[in-house]
C-alpha cells in the first residue's frame, strides 16, 4: 500500500466535494428551468440547509450542506448533500471497517434525484473518503484511509440507448484511470451491491461501485474527481431525451410501485444510510434519499410481455450494457 499522505490532503478532497456540489446542483437546476419553461410551469430551486456537529454525540467537529429540491416541474424530490466531519466510532461499529483507531474523519457527496416523470429514471451517486485518525481532529495524523463511491441508474421504463449511454460514460471514466479503476470489476461490484436479496432482483440497471479502496490515495482521488465530474454527462442527456414525452396514469402508477423497491433497499441494505444512523448523523439529510410518493401493492405482477415485465426481467438478470 502507498504511504499515507499528509492530513492536508483530506482538506483538498473535502474542498473538491463542496465544489462538485455547486456544479451538480447548478446543472440540475438548469434542466429543471428548461423543463418548466417548455411546459409552462414553475421551476423549483435547491434550498440549502447547513448543519454542524452539535447535532450529534458521535461527531465532534465539522458539518455539512444539505441541498434539497422539491415539488419541481420535473424533479419531484432530490438532494445533493456534502459533509466533512470528525468524531469517534462506537466500538462495535469501528470493528466493521479497516483500521484500528476509533477516531475518524469522513467527507463526501451523496445525491439522489427522483423525477416526477415516470420515463425519466431515478439516479444516485456518491463519492467519499473515510480516514482513521490518531485523534478526533482534522489535523491529526492518518492511520488509514480509503475511498468509495459510484453511481447507478434506476429506470422505471427501460430504454436501451439510455442504459448504454449511462454505462459508457462510466466505462470511459474508468478507462482514463485504469491504474486504479477497472470498469468490469466496478460494474460487477455495483450489480452485486444494489441487489435486494429478499426480492431476488436488482434495484436498477447498475453503473459502477467501489469501496474500501486504500491503495495509491492520490490516484484514487484523481479518479474520484473524474468520476464525480462525469455525473452530469451520464445523466443529463437521458433526462433531456425523455422529459417531454407523454406518459399515462398507468405508467405513473408503475413508477410509484417500483419506488417501493428503492425504499426497501435504502432502509435495509444501504451502507451510507447505515453509516449515518450508526454515527448519529443528521436524520433529515440521511433520509433525503427517500422519494416523496411511493406505493406498495400486494403481489403485483406485470402483464407478461409488457414494458413493465421487460424491466423486471432485466432486474433479475443484469445485462452487460
Amino acid at each position: 500500500m502507498t504511504a499515507l499522505p499528509d492530513p492536508t490532503f483530506l482538506d483538498d478532497v473535502a474542498a473538491f466535494f463542496h465544489t462538485l456540489q455547486d456544479t451538480i446542483t447548478s446543472g440540475l437546476e438548469s434542466i429543471e428551468k428548461d423543463h418548466a419553461a417548455q411546459s409552462g410551469s414553475m421551476a423549483a430551486q435547491f434550498e440549502e440547509d447547513s448543519w454542524n456537529s452539535s447535532e450529534s454525540s458521535i461527531i465532534s467537529g465539522g458539518g455539512g450542506r444539505t441541498r434539497i429540491i422539491q415539488n419541481g416541474s420535473l424533479f419531484e424530490k432530490g438532494g445533493v448533500n456534502v459533509s466533512d466531519v470528525v468524531g469517534t466510532f462506537p466500538s462495535d461499529f469501528a470493528s466493521t471497517m479497516p483500521g484500528n483507531s476509533p477516531h475518524f474523519r469522513a467527507s463526501g457527496i451523496s445525491l439522489v434525484i427522483h423525477p416526477f416523470h415516470p420515463l425519466v429514471p431515478t439516479v444516485h451517486a456518491n463519492f467519499r473518503f473515510i480516514a482513521r485518525l490518531s485523534a478526533p481532529e482534522k489535523g491529526a495524523a492518518l492511520e488509514s484511509l480509503w475511498f468509495g463511491g459510484g453511481a447507478d441508474l434506476t429506470p422505471y421504463y427501460l430504454f436501451e440507448e439510455d442504459a448504454k449511454h449511462f454505462h459508457s460514460t462510466w466505462r470511459d471514466a474508468c478507462q482514463r484511470h485504469s491504474n486504479v479503476a477497472d470498469y468490469a470489476e466496478m460494474k460487477e461490484h455495483c450489480d452485486r451491491y444494489f441487489y435486494l436479496k429478499h426480492r431476488e432482483e436488482s434495484r436498477g440497471i447498475g453503473g459502477i461501485f467501489y469501496d474500501y479502496r486504500q491503495e495509491n490515495p492520490q490516484a484514487l482521488f484523481e479518479f474520484t474527481k473524474d468520476a464525480g465530474g462525469s455525473f452530469l454527462e451520464s445523466y443529463e442527456p437521458i433526462v433531456r431525451r425523455r422529459m417531454h414525452e407523454d406518459y399515462s396514469r398507468e405508467q405513473k402508477e408503475f413508477q410509484l410501485w417500483r419506488r417501493g423497491r428503492y425504499v426497501e433497499f435504502n432502509l435495509i441494505y444501504d451502507r451510507g444510510t447505515l453509516f449515518g444512523l450508526k454515527t448519529g448523523g443528521r436524520i433529515e439529510s440521511i433520509l433525503m434519499s427517500l422519494p416523496m410518493h411511493v406505493m406498495w401493492k400486494y403481489d403485483y405482477r406485470p402483464e407478461p410481455g409488457s414494458p413493465e415485465a421487460r424491466l423486471i426481467d432485466v432486474l433479475k438478470r443484469p445485462v452487460d450494457w
